[in-house]
């Protein structure tokens, strides 16, 4: 599967604000499918499953068997590679301003103050 593809997947399974809510549970911590269920009662368990398929396809959820349970893990790794492509460069952009700003202004209030 292509760069492209693995991005489209995170985007479509972040377009649907269910995922992005089981996403939001899970970054506070694992949770079996039961008690992602329980997360969200407008839902049945066959709708939740669903949502959990999307996400995992994306690679945004890693499901793991312990026993009889299921936990769902968030992976963030996607999110940090949109992160990285978009994001980063313009805050790294807007960093450096900020820093060019500050020197400046330390520098005019030294020109001040030695006046």
């Amino acid at each position: 599967m292509s760069n492209q593809d693995e991005l489209n997947q995170v985007f479509k399974a972040l377009s649907h604000s269910v995922r992005r809510s089981i996403c939001d549970e899970l970054k506070v911590r694992p949770l079996t499918t039961g008690q992602l269920v329980q997360c969200f009662p407008e839902l049945d368990r066959t709708t939740v499953m669903q949502h959990l398929r999307v996400l995992e396809k994306a690679r945004l959820v890693v499901a793991v068997r312990k026993g009889r349970e299921r936990f769902n893990y968030l992976d963030a790794m996607p999110i940090q590679a949109i992160h990285e492509r978009w994001i980063g460069p313009h805050a790294a952009r807007a960093a450096s301003n900020l820093s060019n700003l500050k020197l400046a202004l330390e520098q005019s209030q030294d020109a001040e103050t030695a006046s």
